[in-house]
C-alpha cells in the first residue's frame, strides 16, 4: 500500500466494484479511453481480475475510504529495460482536486525508489488537456507527437476514427 496525504493507493478489492461502477459507467470516460460504459457485472468482474494483478492500483480518500480512480502501471517488454508505462483514470466527480496529479506522483516515486525503474512512459491524446497537463505537473518530458496512431471507435461506415496522441516519459536520473 502506498500513501499520500490524501490518499490510499492500493490493490483493488473486491468491494471496489460499486466505486469502478460509479465512473466507468459513465459514457464520458470513454471520450479518451477504449472500451464503453460497463454494467454493474462487469465492474464486479473487473474488480475480481484487478484485485489479482499488479498492474492496476485503486486510489481511495482516507478521509471515507472511497475509491475515486485507478491508475495503470505496467512494466514493458523487454524487462532489462526497467521500463513502466503509466496510466489513470478518475471519476469525474473528484476531478480538478489535484487527486489524480498527487497519486501519479506517488506512483513516479514508487516506480523509482522501489522498483527500480530507468524510465516511466506515458501516452495521451493531444485533446485530453487534462490528461497532459497531470503529465508535465509530475515532471514527465513530452517526448513527441504521434499523428494517427490509433483508433478506439469506428464511424458509420466501419471506417477506423484515428486519434492523435502525446508521447511523456521520466527518467530515474533526468540528466542522463
Amino acid at each position: 500500500m502506498l500513501e499520500t496525504d490524501r490518499l490510499l493507493i492500493r490493490k483493488f478489492s473486491l468491494l471496489d466494484s460499486k466505486d469502478l461502477f460509479e465512473y466507468l459507467s459513465l459514457p464520458e470516460i470513454y471520450d479518451f479511453e477504449p472500451g464503453e460504459p460497463i454494467s454493474m457485472q462487469d465492474a464486479e468482474k473487473m474488480t475480481k481480475e484487478r484485485s489479482t494483478t499488479n498492474d492496476f492500483f485503486a486510489v481511495v480518500l482516507k478521509s471515507n475510504n472511497k475509491m475515486i480512480g485507478h491508475i495503470y502501471f505496467h512494466q514493458t517488454e523487454p524487462e532489462e529495460f526497467l521500463t513502466w508505462e503509466l496510466g489513470y483514470i478518475f471519476n469525474p466527480k473528484y476531478h480538478n482536486h489535484g487527486y489524480c496529479t498527487e497519486a501519479s506522483k506517488r506512483i513516479l516515486a514508487y516506480g523509482f525508489n522501489k522498483l527500480r525503474a530507468h524510465r516511466i512512459n506515458a501516452y495521451c491524446n493531444p485533446l485530453n488537456t487534462a490528461s497532459w497537463k497531470v503529465l508535465e505537473k509530475i515532471g514527465m518530458k513530452r517526448e513527441g507527437y504521434f499523428e494517427n496512431k490509433a483508433f478506439f471507435r469506428r464511424d458509420v461506415n466501419n471506417n477506423p476514427i484515428w486519434h492523435d496522441c502525446f508521447a511523456y516519459g521520466i527518467l530515474e536520473n533526468p540528466e542522463q
